[in-house]
């Protein structure tokens, strides 16, 4: 039986790991090297030589970036340094085998949706927001590839007769008003210096406090966890789908994130859309990236064999 490698390329830590059939063995992590382009790339092609095989057939990789999906180019890259590179391409040509590149989120959409509803939006909440929408078992990549980016749909924005936006528009982003913006990990972090009224508080701290049972803490995931419903609820108005999954390390909040968000959601939803939408927490876990990338390449170089 053939296997397929998938990488998960984050700021932080670049996972690898190989699928054969159903079986995904333990991913090896390292930290990422963002000292350079030149740099990042010989330790992709060293994270794959690293669970290479001879039965390896192709190779998957997940980033955190905007990325022409059939080319492999990355249009835009967040937290790593490989804007405008082919990469498709470049490690195609140092590893030998057939590399496909995808976002890193819609990696994860395509892991929770193995095995399991085949109409899906991930929402994936840690130091940023992103997204992956599954339609027909397929990821839906939009005309470019670079679709969806579920973290920049704006949910509240100035529409005054003074002009969309107000004093508050910015060009840069992640915009003011945007989901990222408002129902980020940074902005737990924010809620949490706030609310629990110490300097050094984190979003970590927030939930735990929370869990505890703390009035602040369940506060600041209430406010984010209803600013998350209201991007939840716009995926369900735009696609209706069976499952609208919350993954991500602010997931790890559990139902303090999840039930203001559902509560919400229910609000904003036109009614007779979504009936039939469980909203659920990521299963994956710290997997769903790596299994993703390792999903995407057996698909995808089954479809151009």
């Amino acid at each position: 039986m053939s296997s397929t490698i998938g990488l998960d390329v984050g700021g932080t830590k670049v996972a690898a790991a190989f699928l054969r059939g159903d079986d995904l063995s333990e991913p090896q992590i390292t930290p990422t090297n963002t000292s350079s382009s030149d740099d990042l790339l010989d330790q992709l092609v060293q994270a794959v030589e690293d669970v290479r095989s001879d039965d390896t057939i192709a190779v998957g990789i997940g980033v955190p970036s905007v990325v022409e999906f059939a080319t492999g180019r990355i249009r835009y890259s967040v937290n790593i340094p490989l804007a405008d590179l082919p990469l498709r391409k470049v490690l195609s040509d140092r590893v030998g085998l057939p590399v496909f590149v995808e976002n890193d989120a819609s990696c994860a959409a395509l892991a929770e949706s193995h095995h399991g509803s085949p109409d899906l939006v991930m929402f994936t909440v840690g130091t940023g927001v992103g997204g992956g929408v599954v339609i027909g078992g397929r990821l839906f990549r939009g005309t470019t590839g670079a679709a969806p980016e579920l973290g920049h749909t704006i949910i509240a924005a100035d529409c005054s007769d003074g002009g969309v936006g107000g004093d508050s528009f910015r060009e840069k982003f992640p915009q003011i008003g945007s989901l990222e913006a408002l129902a980020a990990g940074r902005e737990l972090d924010r809620l949490a210096r706030q609310l629990l009224g110490r300097e050094d508080a984190t979003g970590r701290d927030a939930v735990e406090a929370a869990q505890r049972g703390d009035a602040a803490g369940i506060r600041a995931l209430r406010i984010l966890g209803e600013r998350l419903g209201i991007g939840i609820a716009n995926a369900i108005n735009t696609f209706d789908p069976s499952e609208v999954v919350i993954g991500g390390g602010v997931s790890a909040a559990g139902e303090l994130l999840l039930g203001p968000a559902r509560e919400v959601a229910q609000r904003f939803t036109l009614e007779g859309v979504g009936t039939e939408t469980t909203i659920r927490l990521a299963r994956r876990g710290a997997e769903a990236g790596v299994l993703g990338a390792a999903l995407l390449a057996a698909s995808e170089h089954q479809e151009s064999a």
